[in-house]
């Protein structure tokens, strides 16, 4: 079985973020990793994998800088990389360039996280499922392969829905898929040596821009109110916090 599974570079969630001016993210001091709805999607890609057989494929869109987070997912126990060499511009572009990769190497089974976590949009999974015409089962939390038949759980509200659907497809990893590995000495090693292929964006699929980013209100001084005075509280909450 050959399994793509998808992987976007994302800021640490612990990272302090500025913006250089209102165009764009400032990289400086920003540590990278791996998404970690990605990182379980590869975790479960490899468990499948050592099920049975196979071979699991990473794929980045971005520049040669997201290359350190190609090499992690590597000495996790990914097989190969694939790098297309563009700036992620938007969901569609992403999904586009995936696809066109896809295309090419048949593969049984693709995997992403439900979201990135720099975005939060949760679109490159579908997109990319409707660009190969194939099925996307979207925030799953178990995935099994029989032969040609994939068996995916995904909790809905007040319960939990299972779903059969034939290979190929695409599905998106939600928490519980699978616990994310720690690369060891060997797999760490093993990474340097491991292909990492370059490809050239195959045309401009962009459909959208981003025009400014702003940074949320900073938050105000906490007033304290007595507990002897309750009016005073009904006043603020009236007056100055609008909430009533």
């Amino acid at each position: 079985m050959k399994i793509l599974v998808c992987i976007s570079h994302v800021p640490d969630t612990t990272t302090r973020i500025a913006f250089e001016g209102n165009k764009g993210l400032n990289a400086a001091g920003v540590q990278f990793i791996i998404n970690p709805y990605d990182e379980m999607a590869l975790t479960r890609a490899l468990e499948l994998k050592e099920a049975g057989s196979g071979t699991v494929t990473v794929i980045n869109i971005g520049p040669a800088a997201t290359e350190p987070t190609l090499r992690k997912a590597l000495a996790i126990g990914a097989d190969d990389a694939i790098r297309v060499n563009a700036e992620p511009t938007d969901a569609f572009f992403v999904a586009s360039q995936i696809a066109e990769v896809a295309k090419k190497n048949s593969y049984d089974l693709i995997l992403t996280g439900r979201e990135s976590i720099d975005y939060n949009s949760a679109q490159v999974g579908p997109m990319l499922a409707e660009l190969l015409g194939i099925p996307c089962i979207s925030i799953a939390t178990k995935l099994d392969v029989s032969g040609t038949l994939a068996t995916i759980e995904r909790e809905i509200d007040g319960g939990k829905e299972v779903l059969e659907a034939a290979l190929p497809l695409v599905a998106t990893a939600q928490k519980g898929m699978a616990e994310p590995r720690i690369p060891n000495m060997r797999g760490i090693m093993s990474a340097r040596t491991k292909p990492l292929q370059t490809l050239e964006a195959s045309g401009d699929t962009t459909l959208s821009a981003s025009v400014a980013y702003e940074l949320p209100p900073a938050k105000q001084a906490c007033k304290m109110v007595s507990k002897d005075n309750p009016g005073e509280l009904v006043n603020l909450l009236h007056s100055e916090a609008k909430a009533i």
